[in-house]
């Protein structure tokens, strides 16, 4: 290599490196990622202390790393070249052909022994029937999917630690879902079960309840919207952003119920779905309205009320239930800080239900308000 032709590829290269950095400059910040789905990183303010501590500088590198142009699209190609290399795990997520499976890691300090405790004394607390349905990821239903050698913490082993928990009926969704587990029960780019999942799940629900013969056939009412454009969390977390969109579908009609929502601590009234979500990255927000502290869902025609101790899962879950119940009441401890065992005595339940799908259950630390 010649002196020329060095010194013309470290022009390059510096010229390269310096309309990035005007690029960058001269760009408007983002205040969001679309693609990841998470807010970036904003300038951060100069103080000395903050500069004699470290975190001014790295909070520079994350607003670096954030604002850098077209993110997006070296994100994706990073992940490409990555696969190309042979790699298999995307930021915590296996791709596994034409589909995005989220690893689950080992819970930390015994976290989901606790949770488990925290459910059995909410049990004590109350005389209302307290169940404990445990959702299994994609990770454990579609484990033959898993890239050879993979590595997943085993959800089947926990729940059936699970089931012979005292005091606490167990709901078998792991056996519901596994029987199914040939169809499309969860999403390619999501975390979530699909509304077909989320039916065979409500089916599981109703058996645990005694009212299992009350749910008819998959159907799918007519005239409601969907989308073929879901692009979920895992699409997100990975950079693999070359699969094709998932769709979502909406099955069950609003007419005849009821939606209330605390989404600020006051009740206003609501809807089953909020399709404006539809235009939106987080599509799955749709069912409900997405996270809030308290929701409740009545229906006249409907016999039994029935208090759900959700996460996410639940939302699509909760419009098959409501057909069935004259009330269903979905809290989030999360954002609800309240008692549950005082709010279930409160509004009459039948029946309490802690639902939450296996890798939430054991990292929520929020789960110990239930011995309130």
């Amino acid at each position: 290599m010649t002196k020329a032709y060095s010194r013309f590829l470290t022009a390059f290269f510096c010229l390269f490196l310096g309309g990035l950095l005007a690029w960058h400059v001269l760009l408007p910040d983002r205040e969001r990622s679309e693609t990841e789905n998470r807010t970036l990183a904003q300038r951060p303010a100069f103080s000395w202390a903050a500069l004699a501590s470290g975190s001014f500088t790295a909070d520079v590198e994350d607003y670096f790393a954030d604002q850098f142009p077209l993110r997006d699209g070296w994100t994706g190609l990073k992940a490409r070249a990555e696969q190309m290399l042979g790699k298999r795990e995307f930021n915590g997520v296996y791709l596994c052909g034409d589909t995005l499976i989220a690893k689950v890691n080992p819970p930390l300090e015994g976290l989901e022994e606790k949770n488990l405790r925290h459910a059995a004394r909410l049990a004590e607390r109350t005389e209302i029937p307290v169940y404990l349905g445990l959702i299994p990821s994609a990770a454990e239903i579609w484990r033959e999917k898993l890239p050879a050698g993979a590595e997943s913490w085993d959800q089947g082993a926990f729940i059936a630690r699970a089931a012979a928990l005292e005091g606490v009926e167990p709901v078998d969704l792991l056996t519901a879902l596994r029987e199914h587990a040939g169809e499309d029960i969860f999403y390619r780019t999501d975390h979530h079960w699909t509304t077909l999942g989320a039916y065979y799940g409500c089916a599981a629900l109703m058996e645990a309840l005694g009212r299992g013969e009350e749910v008819p056939e998959a159907a799918r009412e007519p005239g409601l919207p969907g989308s073929n454009a879901f692009q979920g969390t895992l699409y997100s977390q990975s950079g693999v952003h070359w699969l094709e969109p998932d769709s979502i579908e909406f099955w069950v009609g609003e007419s005849g119920l009821r939606v209330t929502s605390w989404r600020d601590g006051t009740p206003k009234e609501t809807g089953l779905y909020e399709f404006a979500y539809l235009g939106k990255k987080d599509k799955y927000a749709a069912f409900l309205g997405g996270n809030q502290p308290l929701c409740v869902i009545r229906n006249e025609a409907g016999t039994g009320r029935l208090l759900l101790v959700r996460d996410s899962y639940a939302d699509s879950l909760a419009p098959f239930l409501a057909r069935h119940f004259q009330e269903v009441h979905l809290l989030d401890l999360r954002y609800y800080r309240g008692s549950a065992a005082a709010y279930a005595a409160e509004n009459r339940v039948d029946a309490i239900v802690i639902l939450q799908s296996v890798p939430n259950f054991i990292t929520d630390r929020n789960l110990a308000l239930l011995e309130q």
